[in-house]
């Protein structure tokens, strides 16, 4: 990893576990059993410092969250100060996806238009709500547009030239 390479986050410390160093980690990827898998190189968000290197020691899955021990770390008071900071990686670090997907940050900032090249606004968030993800398109002046994104309506993405067409639903664009 360079230092000038952008970070991801791929989890989040939500507590300790226990007295011997362990923390709770939210995951926020879609590879969890890769990521905290023995011998795994993570960072930890330095907040207002700089990141430290950290290597999973050991880990394993409760309920919704990972168990993870991190080598050299065997206290509480080590770990408790991580409460709330981020576990990242590096771009380079990043698993390749399949055909057809996307990770978050390639398609934020996307434009966004109709199937007959009519701008709609820019990709401004992805939310997950369930089911299917939601991409929020900001336009200036008007409402955020809420497009689900499911193959009937997102008919094109290209992360290269920063596009997304899609196929709104009748009446979408009026709500």
């Amino acid at each position: 990893m360079t230092p000038e390479e952008p970070m991801y986050t791929v989890g989040v410390v939500v507590g300790t576990h226990g007295l011997r160093g362990e923390v709770r980690v939210f995951p926020r990827t879609d590879f969890p059993e890769v990521r905290f898998r023995q011998g795994s190189v993570l960072w930890l968000d330095g907040g207002t410092g700089p990141a430290r290197e950290l290597r999973v020691e050991k880990a394993r899955k409760h309920k919704n969250v990972y168990i993870v021990q991190f080598a050299g770390f065997h206290s509480i008071q080590a770990v408790e100060p991580w409460k709330g900071r981020e576990l990242k990686v590096p771009e380079s670090a990043l698993m390749p996806l399949p055909e057809g997907q996307y990770y978050i940050h390639q398609l934020v900032g996307c434009r966004v238009v109709d199937e007959h090249g009519r701008w709609l606004g820019e990709l401004s968030e992805v939310l997950q709500p369930g089911a299917n993800d939601v991409y929020v398109v900001r336009r200036p002046g008007a409402k955020d547009l809420l497009v689900p994104a499911v193959p009937s309506v997102v008919k094109r993405v290209s992360v290269e030239d920063r596009l997304m067409v899609v196929s709104l639903p009748e009446g979408l664009e009026e709500l």
